[in-house]
């Protein structure tokens, strides 16, 4: 396996200057270095790691790629390996886009057993806890059985911090849209934040998966 040195070389490699400079404005975190290396090669680079997990979770996390990397690898894992590291790679997540990107589809067969892991992280008070929390739900669980649940935590978020106001508002706009009539029905209902409730209206605008009509409703909905 590539040690962290080695791999630093082959990161720095596959740099683009430009594209680094503009991803680290897109972050918006100065808590991490950007490289400059796009998504598809950070993946591909991940894989190397799948069967010694436990060297790349070892590496500093002063790099977004090497961030990148390691959520990548272990989002790859089996749902009972994945548990193993996931408050660690909860842990180290500290911009929107790491975040959004810690996808592991071993959730979608384990949903019921996963709301523990939610509650958990939607309840701590760690901005991106929550994010992770909301955007998870937003991958996995925008269905009939699980929309009460989904709501309610849209609504216990603290979308006082911005990174949970936007991935509250993009988690209500994705009921809306999947489950129209009981998005609407939300929406009406909740006053608990305006700026949320119409971010979401917004975002539910922009859809291409809803008729003018609904969009024009929507408008009228807003705080």
């Amino acid at each position: 396996m590539t040690s962290y040195k080695e791999l630093l070389t082959k990161l720095n490699e596959c740099a683009d200057k430009k594209y680094a400079a503009f991803h680290q404005r897109l972050l918006n975190c100065n808590k991490i270095e950007v490289i400059g290396v796009k998504a598809p090669i950070l993946r591909k680079v991940a894989k190397q790691y799948l069967n010694d997990i436990n060297l790349i979770l070892s590496f500093p996390n002063e790099y977004y790629e090497v961030v990148f990397i390691k959520l990548c690898a272990v989002s790859a894992l089996p749902y009972k390996k994945f548990i193993l590291y996931l408050d660690y790679c909860v842990s180290i997540i500290n911009n929107w886009a790491c975040c959004d990107a810690f996808i592991a589809k071993c959730i979608g067969k384990n949903k019921q057993d996963f709301i523990k892991y939610i509650n958990k992280y939607l309840y701590s008070s760690g901005e991106f806890y929550q994010r992770f929390a909301l955007v998870t739900l937003l991958k996995f669980y925008v269905e009939d059985e699980y929309l009460p649940y989904v709501l309610k935590c849209a609504t216990a978020a603290n979308t006082k911090l911005y990174y949970v106001h936007t991935a509250a508002s993009w988690l209500i706009a994705e009921v809306v849209i999947k489950r129209y009539d009981r998005g609407i029905d939300f929406l009406i209902n909740y006053n608990t934040d305006k700026k949320t409730k119409n971010k979401a209206i917004q975002k539910s605008r922009e859809s291409y998966r809803l008729s003018n009509e609904q969009k024009a409703y929507l408008n009228t909905l807003k705080a």
